[in-house]
């Protein structure tokens, strides 16, 4: 067990209420990156910049030969006016840390302080690669991060990282059992009719009743063709058509998402999607356009990864705070790093219900319990030496 003196943990909140206070969005994160300079800088690590781009890649080489570990933290912010009353509450207008990255960037730096300035790394088989991240909340730094290489010289062998869980209260973890993180995929119908005189509709193609009848029968495609133990979503969130109340128009247009882990029940989703919209067209005289937006795959991680992250959790923990937790249908980009390596994500409990802490995710009144930024530096520093000695 790696013990911590109190100036460490002070270290830790410091880190963590600056990068609260001076928010940046997906790709302008310029201060952010040189702030994580400057620590690593200072900690006395090797790091390289992204080719035009914002993070940054770190490496600590162990004393002994061995793999290579990848720890990732994503540090984009959202647009988001932060609504809470502390001293360290964001300093920029409609900009807030509302999904914890500030706290992931600090406890990944703070592992790698841990483990220069304890000299850990003289005692390891191994290297350990810091993967600072931009743009994780628009879905395309991760992907844009391995094509520039990040995952190689040294080739990483292993990669873990953390979110913050304000459904769990700090000092507990959670850790995926076989699905995490669903498949984020975007739609857009566009229903072309023949506008018209609302009161005369027998001489119109009415767009609005057919884009009421896609909601509806999109409805069966998870009731009925997807089994009750798997899951997936569709939903629509956005239907436009007319101007006014007398007039039939010419074009509806729906947008939606479409959440699913599986592969397979995700070809199968779109599959009837379009056979939906082809009866549509036979049966309303319609024409439409049919658009599918892939943001970023499933985020299913590795089970040995999983275990292994709950059995190094469990030893900094204790086994009674440490829980399989059921999958998110909510998305997340470290997906793209699981594809090419086996990969856990782990999900750090933030909440403190004495202290008000409790807000959800992406919510304007979003805060942590710092004490969770301490628990997070001993379990991933738990990780790396079980994984490398």
């Amino acid at each position: 067990m790696i013990n911590f003196d109190p100036e460490f943990s002070g270290w830790l909140s410091e880190v963590r209420r600056d990068f609260h206070m001076y928010p940046e969005l997906s790709n302008q994160e310029f201060r952010t990156t040189e702030k994580i300079f400057s620590i690593l800088k200072e900690i006395g690590i090797q790091f390289q910049a992204l080719p035009d781009s914002t993070g940054a890649v770190a490496l600590i080489k162990g004393d002994l030969h061995g793999p290579t570990i990848g720890l990732r933290a994503d540090i984009d912010a959202l647009p988001i006016k932060e609504l809470n009353s502390v001293p360290y509450c964001s300093c920029v207008d409609n900009m807030m840390h509302a999904c914890g990255h500030d706290a992931n960037v600090t406890i990944m730096l703070g592992v790698a302080k841990i483990i220069i300035e304890k000299k850990i790394y003289k005692n390891l088989k191994g290297n350990i690669k810091f993967l600072f991240q931009p743009a994780e909340e628009e879905i395309n730094g991760a992907d844009r991060m391995i094509a520039q290489g990040v995952l190689e010289n040294p080739e990483v062998d292993r990669i873990i990282a953390g979110h913050m869980e304000p459904n769990l209260d700090v000092g507990t973890i959670g850790v995926f059992r076989r699905y995490g993180y669903a498949a984020a995929d975007r739609f857009k119908l566009t229903i072309s009719g023949k506008g018209g005189h609302a009161g005369r509709p027998h001489e119109t193609i009415d767009p609005i009743v057919c884009g009421a009848h896609f909601i509806t029968a999109i409805q069966t495609i998870v009731s009925r063709n997807v089994n009750p133990i798997e899951s997936a979503v569709i939903s629509v969130g956005k239907f436009q058509a007319g101007d006014v109340g007398n007039v039939i128009p010419e074009k509806a247009l729906l947008e939606g998402t479409v959440r699913t882990h599986s592969d397979q029940i995700r070809d199968m989703v779109f599959e009837r999607l379009n056979a939906i919209i082809e009866g549509l067209q036979k049966q309303f005289n319609v024409r439409c356009r049919f658009e599918i937006i892939s943001e970023t795959p499933s985020c299913n991680c590795d089970k040995e990864v999983n275990d292994f992250m709950f059995h190094n959790a469990s030893k900094v923990l204790g086994n009674e705070n440490v829980k399989w937790i059921p999958p998110t249908m909510g998305s997340e980009d470290f997906a793209f790093f699981t594809k090419k390596k086996p990969a856990s994500i782990i999900r750090l409990g933030c909440r403190n219900r004495e202290k008000n802490i409790k807000a959800p995710l992406h919510s304007p009144f979003f805060d942590i319990d710092e004490k969770v930024l301490e628990y997070g530096v001993k379990v991933f520093c738990q990780a790396v030496v079980s994984y490398l000695s």
